[in-house]
């Protein structure tokens, strides 16, 4: 699944959208062999409450994603309609948060290296990296 990032928001809603991110925080809280998508959607939809829904192929189709960029993983089992796919985490919170980063640095290495290393280092130099590191 493509990043886009919008940096005016905050925490992993610079890149999911708020059902993602309940989706991702019940499958990285669970502690089990994996949750089927209809578990999933309907703990995501009683999570937004006030009325607000998200579809099943939504959520579907997030997780088929997050399984595609081996940020999830799952195991196919059958059962009564054929074969189904129970998720589970593949990668935990903070993986994930380090792999949106990789993703950003790498692509805006590829693009603009010169610009990238000079916004890292003033970045450095503001001190700011360093107050979060200690």
């Amino acid at each position: 699944m493509p990043l886009v990032i919008d940096p005016t928001q905050n925490g992993l809603e610079k890149v999911l959208r708020d059902y993602q991110i309940e989706a991702l925080k019940l499958i990285w809280s669970h502690n089990g062999d994996g949750l089927t998508s209809r578990e999933v959607y309907e703990a995501t939809n009683n999570r937004l409450g006030s009325g607000r829904s998200v579809s099943r192929a939504s959520i579907i189709n997030f997780l088929n994603a997050m399984c595609d960029d081996q940020i999830l993983d799952f195991e196919e089992e059958t059962c009564k309609g054929g074969m189904r796919r129970k998720y589970r985490k593949g990668l935990d919170e903070k993986g994930f948060k380090k792999h949106i980063v990789s993703e950003a640095l790498s692509s805006f290495m590829a693009d603009f290296p010169a610009e990238t290393i000079e916004a890292i280092k003033e970045t450095l130099d503001k001190g700011s990296l360093k107050k979060l590191s200690s």
